[in-house]
């Protein structure tokens, strides 16, 4: 296992998209009209490490922080371990970025029409003891109650927010960012992002193109956004 970890420690630099492939979970997202193949594209196309319209939405967010980010380096298929089995959280790209001399840690993930997965009720159905640990992890570093009213929310956006956290731990960044970035010209899915942010600050009132400050969590701040990525993007095959 300590081998295994230390390999995730390192990264081998892009020759191109296809370089994404290669740590994908399963090769059947790896086809045109999916998010993969179109993000892919999207962030490898981009001049200095971000899209246009993700670069765009950062500099009129109104969030100080954001206006002048810098992107570091960029990591596809990313996992992060967490707590209660071996089974890591796979973000679809992490990017370290520098704003003002500090840190931050982005989560990317990808969407076309692909959802966000089992709904909270939907994985906890065996309810293992592996699971039981983690469920009780992420609701802690989300600092959220478990309560009947999170069975609607879907696992995976809690996961992936949590990874951001984890990551701005590890890197001692005071900044932490969930990203979607949908090439979802209808924005399939919205309302369940929608109903997990309102979840974390009900204050906000959560639209595409736009990202905020949810909450700080133990020292650091954390940021979700939706942003919709160029339908070019839709129409391109693999190399």
């Amino acid at each position: 296992n300590r081998v295994a970890n230390m390999r995730n420690l390192f990264f081998i630099p892009s020759n191109g998209p296809d370089y994404c492939k290669q740590g994908l979970a399963s090769e059947k997202h790896w086809k045109k009209g999916f998010s993969a193949i179109a993000m892919s594209h999207s962030w490898s196309d981009s001049v200095d490490g971000f899209p246009k319209e993700i670069r765009d939405i950062f500099r009129v967010s109104g969030l100080e922080l954001f206006r002048d980010i810098k992107f570091l380096l960029g990591i596809p298929e990313y996992k992060v371990p967490l707590p209660g089995g071996n089974r890591p959280s796979q973000t679809d790209l992490f990017v370290l970025a520098n704003c003002n001399s500090d840190l931050v840690t982005i989560c990317v993930e990808g969407k076309v029409l692909e959802d966000f997965g089992q709904t909270i009720e939907e994985w906890s159905k065996d309810k293992s003891e592996g699971k039981s640990e983690r469920f009780d992890f992420l609701c802690k570093m989300l600092n959220i109650e478990i309560l009947d009213n999170l069975n609607g929310h879907r696992y995976q956006l809690l996961h992936r927010t949590v990874s951001a956290l984890i990551e701005a731990c590890r890197y001692h960044s005071n900044h932490a960012v969930m990203l979607v970035h949908s090439f979802s010209q209808e924005d399939a899915h919205f309302e369940d992002y929608y109903k997990f942010v309102k979840l974390l600050n009900p204050k906000i009132e959560p639209k595409i193109n736009s990202i905020y400050l949810l909450k700080n969590l133990n020292g650091k701040n954390l940021y979700a956004g939706w942003i919709r990525g160029d339908k070019k993007y839709l129409f391109q095959e693999s190399n």
